[in-house]
């Protein structure tokens, strides 16, 4: 059980401050308040870090040649669909490391289905599919930083 501050003393005010970051410490705690008369402070800290990267997506075995971007829009002209990156950050298929990928290629999509994370200051984003269909090519790599606007995913939308 985490032991209270020492009673408040005239002091500096960092030194209490000081006092709970060193229980955060000693105790392992995620979170520590006290409150000073007018004065309340709160200390947070995540336990575990977030994941720098995701190790790499296990490669599927190839069915035909890649294609890149600039195929994909031009094959999005003749009735498919591309989904692209809503903000910059990092690409992400999977909600964890060692999770299956949230899609596949050839996999069949709802609107409003999850089909991707972007990573953009630390906060983790789930990418939602705008159109039903089926993931025709997955444009982007695992872990890979992404711009506003590039195309993500390509899609054949239901008819």
């Amino acid at each position: 059980m985490a032991r209270p501050p020492k009673s408040p003393s005239p002091g500096n005010p960092m030194d209490r401050i000081r006092e709970l970051a060193a229980l955060l410490d000693e105790f392992r705690l995620s979170a520590v308040s006290a409150r000073w008369g007018d004065v309340r402070v709160r200390l947070e800290r995540s336990l575990a870090p977030a994941p720098a990267a995701f190790p790499p997506a296990p490669a599927a075995p190839p069915t035909a040649a890649p294609v890149s971007q600039a195929e994909a829009v031009e094959t999005a002209a003749a009735g498919h669909v591309t989904i692209e990156s809503p903000m910059v950050g990092t690409f992400y298929r999977a909600p964890s490391p060692g999770a299956d990928p949230y899609v596949r290629e050839g996999d069949t999509i709802k609107e409003g289905q999850v089909l991707c994370i972007i990573e953009a200051m630390k906060l983790m984003n789930e990418i939602e599919a705008k159109l039903g269909g089926r993931i025709l090519t997955i444009l982007v790599e695992n872990g890979t930083a992404v711009e506003f606007g590039q195309p993500l995913f390509l899609v054949e939308p239901l008819r």
